[in-house]
């Protein structure tokens, strides 16, 4: 995993984030937009599918409790604690997007993602 500090965050601007790919820099948050798939046999971040990050968990989706376990999973991953996530949306649904503030590390997949939406 790459260190979060090697990207250079964007100042928000107050209008939103702009996108052009599943993830995108709102200041020190940096915000995905994720396409879940629960009961999974394991717990994964996959690859982009269009404007959307794949991310499988082992949980089931009853009562949204396969997304509270993603925002556990991507706790560790992004190196932050799960009070360091927000579900914008999404939290009974397959779609989502989630806010994560300050994230010590990036897995490769996300970190690609903003260096090349830093060359555009």
């Amino acid at each position: 995993m790459k260190k979060a500090k090697a990207i250079t965050k964007k100042k928000s601007s107050g209008r939103g984030v702009e996108m052009s790919s599943f993830c995108g820099w709102d200041g020190e948050v940096l915000v995905l937009n994720i396409l879940g798939t629960p009961s999974a046999k394991k717990d994964a971040i996959g690859k982009a599918k269009g404007s959307q990050l794949k991310i499988s968990v082992t949980a089931a989706p009853v009562a949204g409790r396969a997304t509270d376990h993603m925002v556990k999973f991507l706790a560790r991953e992004f190196d932050v604690s799960v009070s360091d996530i927000t579900v914008v949306f999404g939290r009974f649904n397959l779609n989502k997007q989630m806010r994560i503030r300050a994230p010590g590390s990036l897995p490769a997949v996300v970190a690609k993602a903003l260096s090349e939406a830093e060359k555009t």
